[in-house]
């Protein structure tokens, strides 16, 4: 008779992704240990996290010997949670606790800085997301102009945006804010007054639309 059921068998480990496995590999062998870590979400994704200084190697391995023609995007992001709280606080009621704890996400990490950029292989149909930490007393990275030239306008916003420097860049000029602009905003640390005031979005004051429901309706039979 068989059991309906065996309380002692292991759960089975879920099958793995040969292909992202062997991106994750082909990375290795190609830059050594600037490969710092990576994540594999099978039948997914895949993340990698390269050291800073192989920045610019990582974008030139993924072009050359692993086939990623297709540049998507560049951009950076800040892992400092937001010292003054999420938009949808109210500020006039005490402050939540909040944990400001730097997590860096897939892949880990070890500043609050990082960047990070999206390219695919077209003819294999994959993409991988690799990114770097930024050193938080030097925020520099290496240019990727000479291996992807659709990284030109990516870097400046990013330069603008996050104060991230990217060597090698012909002309990080501001594309969005005046050029006396001082601050970045999108750093966490940022102080966005206007949020500071009201909250956004959420708690917020709304005026009615025109002939919407908050108006009252003409009584029955009222002539116009």
């Amino acid at each position: 008779m068989v059991p309906l059921s065996d309380t002692t068998t292991d759960t089975p480990a879920l099958p793995g992704d040969g292909l992202r496995d062997g991106i994750v590999q082909r990375m290795r062998d190609a830059i050594g240990a600037d490969l710092l870590d990576s994540l594999v979400k099978p039948g997914d994704d895949v993340w990698l996290r390269v050291s800073t200084s192989a920045w610019r190697a990582a974008g030139l391995a993924l072009r050359d010997r692993l086939g990623c023609r297709h540049f998507g995007f560049l951009s950076a992001i800040d892992w400092m949670p937001s010292p003054y709280g999420r938009g949808e606080d109210d500020p006039t009621q005490p402050a939540p606790e909040r944990d400001d704890t730097i997590r860096q996400g897939y892949a880990g990490g070890e500043t609050r800085l990082q960047v990070f950029a999206r390219v695919v292989n077209l003819d294999e149909h994959w993409g991988v997301t690799v990114k770097a930490d930024v050193p938080d007393d030097h925020p520099v990275v290496d240019s990727w102009i000479p291996v992807y030239a659709g990284a030109n306008w990516h870097e400046r916003e990013c330069h603008e945006m996050f104060g991230i420097e990217f060597a090698g860049h012909p002309d990080l000029r501001h594309m969005y804010l005046p050029t006396d602009f001082e601050g970045h905003p999108m750093r966490k640390d940022f102080p966005l007054l206007a949020r500071m005031i009201k909250p956004w979005p959420g708690i917020a004051d709304v005026e009615p639309l025109p002939g919407g429901d908050d108006e009252e309706a003409p009584a029955e039979g009222a002539s116009s």
